[in-house]
């Protein structure tokens, strides 16, 4: 016959019994970062890295203290004649002292004295005038240098020399003219000057 008219909604049943669990779904929004944990102990030593590339130069440093002075040695004099035509055959007494700081040089006498051993340099610029010159340079008592100027008259010239000497300490040094060969002049617009020092210690 035909299909019956539909019957009163019946009462909800009892829950059915747990189901089989279902397919693993997809993956999830990432969530909020969480705190911050405490930090790890120190990690082990990396090994050594490559040289770095050079840094800048730094700013000048402050000026040192004032170095030792004591080991300078010095030794120079320069002197000038006060009185024209020396004595002959004896050390020129240049007693008109332009330079002797470390009186090496005695004016007294006319004598270098060698307190520092090693090279010097000798010179001397004199003046001649009316009478021949012949001057000798003397190094221990031995002539070790010499030269002439001869002149006649009224005429005046210059005698110039320069030369480099070894000595030892005690060494003395000086120059001398020859008898009746003794112009070496001096006034109040020609000098005649005996200069020396120390080149380079031993």
């Amino acid at each position: 016959g035909e299909m019956g008219v539909e019957g009163i909604q019946g009462v909800d049943g009892k829950q059915g019994e747990k189901g089989e669990q279902g397919s693993k779904g997809e993956k999830g929004d990432l969530g909020p970062a969480g705190v911050t944990g405490p930090s790890g102990p120190k990690g082990a030593a990396g090994s050594k890295g490559g040289r770095g590339a050079p840094g800048k130069k730094g700013s000048r440093g402050a000026k040192g203290a004032r170095g030792d002075t004591a080991k300078l040695l010095r030794s120079a004099f320069s002197a000038g004649l006060s009185k024209p035509f020396p004595p002959p055959n004896v050390p020129i007494r240049f007693d008109k002292i332009l330079y002797n700081d470390q009186e090496d040089y005695n004016p007294s006498t006319g004598k270098f004295n060698c307190s520092v051993p090693g090279a010097y340099v000798f010179a001397y610029h004199l003046t001649v005038r009316g009478r021949p010159a012949r001057i000798s340079l003397v190094a221990r008592s031995r002539k070790v240098a010499k030269a002439r100027e001869t002149l006649y008259g009224q005429e005046i010239d210059q005698a110039s020399f320069l030369t480099i000497l070894k000595l030892s300490a005690g060494d003395q040094v000086w120059l001398e003219v020859a008898r009746d060969w003794n112009g070496v002049y001096v006034s109040a617009e020609d000098d005649s000057v005996f200069t020396g020092f120390l080149l380079y210690p031993d």
